[in-house]
């Protein structure tokens, strides 16, 4: 009976002392997250878009008239102007041409002032009755025939002189000039389809980049949002070697339709080129400042995640302090931010740390997260 009743004591005392270490064990804390105000400001949307560079002006030369050419008067590679004279070719048969051709106008210029004399002879024996009318009229048809012969005479001439104009083959721009495709002593004529060279303005230069249906179609739904409006034109290009190009571009014009094979449109913008950095065929990126939100929000990336779905979302900590799940909507990336363009408002404090830690619904306590202009964090 003793047994059973020291047994029963000390249960009872076990019991108590239990429950004491149970009401004296410390409450578990809060977890901590690291957190930033959301603000609106006034952001430049941007796009990037990839493209080519194109001369501003590029003209083939070819020749107009065929024959052997006789002199090469360029040197390949260098800058030309307008007008200067690139090839000869030989000019004897033109030069012979032109030359029967100012003869047989002096024969005709003859002819014409014989019957515009005897023209004017017989109009005046006619009003003395000393011809008959027939014979008036037939000197005047005479004069008449010789008068279009003339004209006729002459417009050969000026064919002939602008056909031996041709055999100098001159630059019908100005720009830097190709390799010749052809040499001294090459027979060529009219109507060859192979270009002589070829000439490319450099300055200003073109770029034609590539914008695909969909963005286009994203900007115009972003333009139409409120205090959304619409940038300027300017562009800034990057370098295959990633440098940045140091003049500003402007965007000159955008193609009214989509190209069926790449479902793209070409937007083509102009940039000054006086170091002759850009030359045709050059692959960049450019930078386009397509609109500017007057209330725009901007928030670090370590903020936004995305479900199994890939739905971008944010975590947020509302008015009592517990963890808030909000979708997103995610416009682009600068830097290393994402501009939202729905689900968060001004205000809100955004979870930027920690946020593997808790769940939705918790209650945590928040610290004020500091960003860097590297974007990382600090208190």
């Amino acid at each position: 009976m003793k047994t059973i009743t020291l047994l029963s004591l000390t249960l009872l005392l076990t019991g108590t002392l239990t429950a004491c270490q149970e009401q004296h064990k410390p409450a578990a804390t809060d977890p901590t997250v690291g957190v930033v105000k959301v603000t609106q400001q006034v952001l430049p949307l941007t796009l990037m878009l990839q493209g080519r560079t194109v001369a501003s002006l590029s003209a083939e030369v070819r020749p107009q008239v065929g024959g052997i050419i006789q002199q090469r008067l360029f040197t390949e590679g260098a800058k030309v102007n307008a007008g200067d004279v690139l090839y000869q070719i030989d000019a004897a048969s033109y030069a012979a041409t032109y030359a029967k051709a100012e003869a047989d106008l002096r024969t005709a210029l003859a002819t014409q002032e014989a019957a515009r004399l005897k023209d004017q002879r017989y109009q005046a024996l006619l009003q003395d009755k000393s011809v008959s009318h027939q014979d008036a009229e037939d000197a005047h048809a005479a004069f008449m025939e010789a008068d279009a012969s003339v004209a006729g005479y002459q417009a050969a001439l000026q064919s002939a002189r602008i056909d031996l104009e041709r055999t100098k083959i001159t630059a019908p721009i100005s720009g830097y000039i190709g390799i010749s495709n052809v040499t001294p002593g090459a027979l060529v004529s009219a109507a060859q389809t192979t270009a002589l060279t070829t000439i490319n303005t450099l300055d200003p230069m073109n770029v034609d980049l590539n914008e695909s249906s969909k963005d286009l179609l994203e900007l115009r739904k972003m333009l139409s949002r409120a205090g959304v409006v619409k940038g300027n034109a300017n562009v800034s290009l990057i370098l295959e070697d990633g440098s940045e190009y140091p003049y500003e571009g402007q965007l000159k014009v955008r193609e009214v339709s989509v190209d069926r094979s790449t479902g793209s449109v070409v937007l083509r913008a102009q940039f000054a080129n006086p170091d002759d950095i850009l030359l045709p065929g050059m692959f960049v990126r450019a930078k386009l400042a397509v609109a500017v939100d007057q209330h725009g929000i901007k928030v670090p990336q370590q903020g936004i995640s995305r479900d199994n779905q890939g739905h971008a979302y944010a975590l947020v900590v509302d008015k009592d302090g517990k963890i808030a799940k909000k979708m997103v909507t995610t416009e682009q990336a600068i830097g290393d931010q994402w501009v939202i363009s729905g689900g968060l408002a001004a205000g809100d404090m955004l979870v930027v740390e920690g946020s593997n830690k808790v769940r939705v619904g918790q209650t945590v306590k928040a610290e004020t997260v500091a960003l860097d202009t590297t974007g990382k964090e600090g208190r």
